[in-house]
């Protein structure tokens, strides 16, 4: 299935979008025959795309070997099925490589993340995200996060030298931001809800023009993530309120109480509801049995998926 940038744009620009956790073993190692399993259960609950190698993905603990295991096997097992967005990041010869590598694998595009450790001014970030779109054909999205945060002029210059930058995903909720951009852009780009457990900034983010987000517990609760999907879709408020009331703030307040959580809890809900995926790497940490509990309580209560 070969997908233009601009198709891909536009696959990306409705529906809900969600990010795999990536299989270990006991020991840590990638473990792909569930892996492969978790696809083929998760690709037919109506997810547009799916993101491999990605933020919950551990793509910053994986090696490059493994990110090229974890992509061909995403690749093969949806082919035909929901089209595979590949993360890349670091710095940017690092990025180049992680890029073309899912490229030749069969990815339909990349997430751009952050650049490694080291501040960067507009015109510098504008040559990294530049230097990597200028490497591949197919589409990316730019991901503005951490040290990546870049502002309207500098994607109105991107937006001119790379055709192939077709989406613009934020994960920093600086609302000005966003509005900046959105207005100043206009139909330019797909844009992306990036914030951890999108779910709570999905509203204000569509009232922005920012109907899209990528739903980590599509995960554990698939037929709950598009529930609330198609409620934030057809503004009912009484869903979407029930499901925040009932779910998400509860869920949060168990993802808020250690830094990295936002990864760890979703690991610990995919084990949970029976599609285990093994322990997080270093340096995140797993949920204790307490907090597992009271996850698991919050999942039951959702009922069947």
């Amino acid at each position: 299935m070969n997908i233009s940038p601009q198709e891909l744009k536009q696959i990306i620009s409705s529906g809900l979008l969600s990010f795999p956790i990536t299989d270990f073993d006991v020991e840590g190692n990638f473990r792909p025959k569930t892996y492969a399993e978790r696809l083929e259960w998760l690709a037919p609950y109506g997810a547009s795309a799916l993101f491999a190698a990605g933020g919950t993905g551990e793509f910053f603990s994986l090696t490059q070997t493994e990110y090229s295991d974890v992509v061909r096997l995403a690749v093969e097992t949806c082919r035909g099925k929901v089209p595979i967005l590949a993360g890349a990041g670091g710095p940017t010869r690092v990025a180049i490589a992680y890029a073309q590598e899912a490229e030749r694998l069969g990815a339909h595009g990349i997430l751009l993340m952050p650049h490694y450790l080291t501040e960067a001014s507009q015109d510098g970030l504008v040559a990294h995200v530049e230097e990597v779109c200028k490497a591949v054909s197919f589409g990316v999205v730019v991901y503005n996060r951490g040290a990546c945060r870049l502002n309207a002029d500098s994607l109105e210059i991107l937006a001119a030298r790379c055709p192939n930058l077709i989406g613009f995903k934020d994960g920093i909720g600086d609302i000005e931001l966003m509005v900046t951009i959105r207005r100043r852009l206009g139909d330019r780009f797909s844009y992306l809800g990036g914030l951890p457990t999108a779910e709570l900034f999905a509203a204000p983010y569509k009232a922005m023009g920012v109907p899209v987000y990528s739903s980590a517990v599509f995960n554990f609760i698939p037929k709950t993530a598009m529930d609330f999907y198609h409620a934030i879709a057809n503004n009912d408020h009484a869903t979407t309120n029930r499901l925040i009331d009932q779910f998400f703030l509860p869920y949060l307040a168990i993802r808020n109480k250690k830094a990295g959580y936002a990864v760890s809890i979703v690991k610990a809900g995919a084990t949970i509801v029976g599609h285990d995926g093994g322990p997080v790497r270093a340096p995140l940490v797993d949920l204790n049995a307490e907090e597992r509990e009271q996850l698991k309580a919050l999942i039951v209560a959702q009922g069947p998926q």
